[in-house]
């Protein structure tokens, strides 16, 4: 198995880092640069910032904050948040980040997908697939777009599966239900999103104890485990999760 990697999320709203519960009731939760420049000073494998309202806002990313962040840490960053073409992918990696992820956008236009691969590389390529829990789908996750605000009627794992033939280099499922209850990431949707594809899996959305963090590996199939509010509001950092991860066995950068 690879190194498990961990990685910090940075919600982004006016300027500052937010975090709330199933994608609403945001509090702030600090500075984007002062919490870069710790989570790497911790032992962050890399780091994410996610321009949440951008889409919703229909506007592009703040370039702003890309610079900023990016200047400031040398670990990989993946940004994500109105990017809705090529060329918002140029200007984001042209402002220092190192991956760029979307959502909305490539499920409107799919083949934005492949164009993207071909011109940028797989490894700079990242699908954000946000979920929640339907019936009514084959695999009883639904799709959901615009910050979680807006189901689609597309099967959510059938899409990841679509994601994957369209070689992109990593996917980032978030469970609508699991975000910022703490209560764990949603076992049952990242498990049968990895079962589905061939490359590594970003465990996103739930993680509120140690345990949570294993399980993703152990139980959903990820790589990479995405957390915001336990390492924002200090309940955990991130070498006390590395460590935990290494005592139970598994491999980690530390």
């Amino acid at each position: 198995m690879e190194k498990i990697k961990i990685m910090p999320c940075l919600d982004m709203k006016d300027g500052r880092v937010v975090k709330g519960v199933n994608f609403v009731n945001l509090r702030d939760a600090g500075d984007p640069v002062h919490n870069a420049l710790f989570y790497q000073s911790e032992g962050a494998d890399e780091l994410a910032m996610l321009d949440i309202a951008a889409t919703l806002e229909n506007r592009k990313t703040r370039l702003e904050w890309v610079k900023q962040v990016s200047a400031a840490i040398t670990i990989p960053l993946t940004v994500g948040g109105g990017i809705n073409g090529l060329d918002d992918i140029e200007m984001v990696l042209g402002a220092g980040a190192t991956k760029v992820s979307m959502n909305s956008a490539v499920v409107k236009d799919p083949g934005l997908m492949r164009e993207s691969v071909k011109k940028y590389g797989s490894d700079r390529i990242v699908i954000a697939i946000d979920a929640r829990r339907n019936r009514d789908m084959p695999s009883g996750f639904e799709l959901v777009v615009s910050g979680g605000t807006k189901p689609v009627g597309k099967d959510a794992i059938e899409w990841a599966a679509a994601c994957n033939d369209a070689g992109v280099g990593c996917v980032l499922p978030t469970s609508m239900d699991g975000d910022g209850t703490l209560a764990g990431y949603d076992l049952d949707f990242t498990r049968a999103v990895a079962d589905v594809v061939s490359v590594p899996v970003i465990a996103s959305g739930g993680a509120g104890k140690l345990e949570h963090f294993y399980e993703g590996v152990a139980k959903g199939g990820a790589e990479i485990l995405l957390a915001a509010s336990v390492f924002h509001f200090r309940t955990f950092s991130v070498r006390q999760v590395k460590e935990y991860l290494k005592g139970k066995g598994l491999e980690v950068y530390l």
